[in-house]
């Protein structure tokens, strides 16, 4: 290990670990080898330079992954980085399902995380979509026209929660569940809360 300084956190998080440890062992040490700072956030490692998140380490049922704040910025010649939905706007996935996988892959993931901390120097940031580009689904806006105050607490909501509520919304194949969840998500909206609040 280098001379990075681990987090007990992250210690505590690898000792709780059931499935991906070795995996999120293996990982850890490649990141730390990158001299960034650990820490633990959102339930995971956390990996940042001067205090802004490069890389985290995480795990899902199929996989575990280097997820890269900024990934949508990085070149990829290797094109390994996955976006993990069509909504993810900045961040990609490097997905693993083995440690010899990991370590195969040594050289090209310090190259990526060294890149991505080339980024953040250089204060790249991602263009964002704006919530205003997202559709609004018919069924809500029939609402929207049918209830003024929906509509201003609507407006009054941040732009993070609109999307969140839009893309809720427009989620569902059908009309009758687009209906329904935008009766069920009324209230919360004339009340000012987001869909997870």
């Amino acid at each position: 290990m280098t001379t990075s300084k681990t987090n007990p956190k992250v210690d505590e998080f690898l000792g709780k670990a059931k499935k991906w440890k070795a995996e999120y062992e293996k990982l850890r040490r490649i990141v730390l080898d990158c001299e960034l700072t650990e820490d633990f956030k959102w339930m995971h490692p956390c990996y940042t330079f001067e205090k802004k998140n490069i890389v985290l380490i995480h795990g899902f049922k199929e996989y575990c992954a280097l997820l890269f704040q900024k990934g949508a910025l990085l070149k990829d010649p290797n094109g390994i980085l996955i976006q993990q939905t069509e909504n993810v706007q900045a961040a990609r996935q490097i997905r693993f399902t083995s440690v010899e996988e990991i370590m195969e892959m040594e050289s090209i993931l310090k190259a990526y995380i060294q890149e991505a901390i080339e980024v953040e120097k250089a204060g790249l940031e991602v263009d964002f979509k704006k919530h205003e580009e997202y559709a609004i689904p018919e069924e809500f806006q029939n609402k929207l026209d049918e209830i003024p105050d929906l509509k201003t607490a609507f407006e009054a909501l941040t732009p993070g929660r609109q999307r969140a509520y839009l893309l809720h919304f427009s989620a569902p194949k059908q009309a009758k569940t687009r209906e329904s969840r935008v009766e069920k998500c009324m209230q919360q909206i004339l009340e000012g809360k987001g869909l997870n609040d």
